[in-house]
């Protein structure tokens, strides 16, 4: 029963996150074509920030709620109610702290004063998207993929009808304001995710009174589940909150006008990067796949086909990153203008491709070192390759070579983190 469970809710995900990855990408088509390059480039701007605050907001709460139900430790609304006060407290604080810091963020850091309010903006979506994770995370511990997937299409559906009807309407008045109502339809989108968990709230579920009392013991439970398992994406969105500002902060004192710097920096953002990730969709499954796989002959001790799965997981994803990145190098430009209207990024797509092959390699060796417990090796590398981005782009964005100092940290990033990944999974499974 249990096994016909798993498979039931392994194919619900994947059927819904296919559905769901067809929808992103229609939604990224649809902004980036009614906004234009210059509100895409001050959008693309903010992402780095808005992914910071995200990883902070829900601090991987989601990730501990869903392990406690599935074990049983306490009641599931027990749970929840631990968890829920927490995760409220921290959202006030990081709304509160970014209103206070956002002046500083937008003019000393982002060198970019259009970014202010939009910064605030960003941060009064966080409870609402912080919210919808922790239900989630509740489904996922009772075993319930179906109102995850369903809530998913249906929150993407609405924001795309959202996008269509109301950012048209706002990029006439402004830039600004066309960005402002991207970020704040967040807000009725994700709160329709969340009615839709609470339609799907089994008809047992009841709250009482010791249940809205806060449970020391399952709070310290959270976090010793979520504090671990955030902090590699905490480590990682650091990185990537310091881009924009180290890249924006240099290029300005080689002499490059913030105008200039802030349209290529999205142009590489908004249609290099999505271009080069497309594959990335099929080999995110073979990802997935791989850690029940290598877990479970890691366990009987089979080194055989551990090394077996291993290579089959960086064939696949190496073959299929090399028929797209075939396929889209040739017709880059074609694909560009039909789907943002625009050849914007063309160059920077071609010159990072090839390496891009090495990238897909990425994900597997991860996996895989995940599998055999390297979690902590894993989060090392990554603090490395972190390191070593940031030390590349400051070096190169003095060079006056335009946003190719970002090119060069990319590419140097790439080759380090996935050769010292394969040298540590090589280590381990000797």
């Amino acid at each position: 029963m249990k096994k016909n469970l798993f498979v039931k809710s392994t194919i619900i995900l994947i059927i819904g996150s296919m559905i769901t990855k067809v929808l992103g990408f229609v939604i990224k088509i649809a902004y980036t074509r009614i906004i234009g390059e210059n509100a895409v480039s001050l959008y693309m701007l903010l992402m780095p920030t808005y992914s910071l605050l995200v990883t902070f907001s829900s601090l991987g709460l989601p990730i501990a709620i869903s392990k406690l139900v599935a074990e049983k430790k306490a009641r599931s609304s027990k749970i929840f109610f631990s968890i829920f006060p927490i995760m409220i407290f921290l959202n006030l604080a990081i709304i509160i702290l970014i209103i206070f810091l956002s002046p500083f963020i937008a003019n000393t850091l982002l060198n970019e004063p259009k970014t202010h309010y939009l910064i605030i903006a960003m941060s009064l979506v966080l409870p609402f998207i912080s919210l919808s994770s922790l239900i989630r995370g509740y489904f996922f511990g009772k075993q319930k993929m179906f109102p995850h997937t369903l809530s998913n299409i249906v929150e993407q559906i609405v924001r795309i009808l959202l996008i269509l009807i109301i950012i048209p309407r706002l990029i006439k008045i402004s830039d600004v304001a066309g960005v402002l109502g991207l970020i704040l339809l967040n807000i009725i989108s994700e709160t329709v995710s969340i009615i839709i968990f609470l339609i799907f709230l089994p008809k047992n579920f009841k709250i009482t009174k010791k249940d809205l009392t806060p449970d020391i013991a399952t709070i310290k439970d959270v976090f010793k589940i979520s504090l671990p398992s955030v902090s590699s994406r905490i480590i990682g969105n650091i990185g990537y909150f310091f881009e924009p500002i180290i890249l924006t902060n240099l290029m300005l004192f080689s002499g490059y006008t913030s105008t200039f710097i802030i349209k290529e920096y999205g142009i590489y953002n908004a249609y290099s990067l999505p271009l080069l990730l497309v594959p990335s969709f099929f080999i995110t499954s073979i990802n997935t796949a791989l850690v029940p796989e290598i877990s479970k002959y890691h366990a009987k001790n089979n080194n055989y086909m551990v090394k077996k799965r291993l290579k089959q997981g960086l064939f696949y994803s190496f073959l299929i990153g090399l028929i797209f990145t075939i396929i889209l190098f040739i017709f880059a430009k074609n694909i560009l203008q039909i789907l943002y209207n625009t050849t914007s990024g063309l160059i920077y797509f071609k010159v990072l491709a090839p390496f891009f092959l090495l990238f897909y390699l990425e994900g597997p060796l991860i996996s895989v070192l995940q599998a055999l417990n390297k979690a902590a090796t894993s989060m090392k590398i990554t603090i490395y390759g972190v390191i070593i981005k940031i030390i590349t782009l400051s070096i190169f964005s003095l060079c006056h070579i335009g946003l190719y100092g970002l090119v060069i940290s990319e590419i140097t990033n790439i080759i380090f983190v996935v050769l010292y990944n394969f040298k540590e999974v090589k280590k381990e499974i000797k």
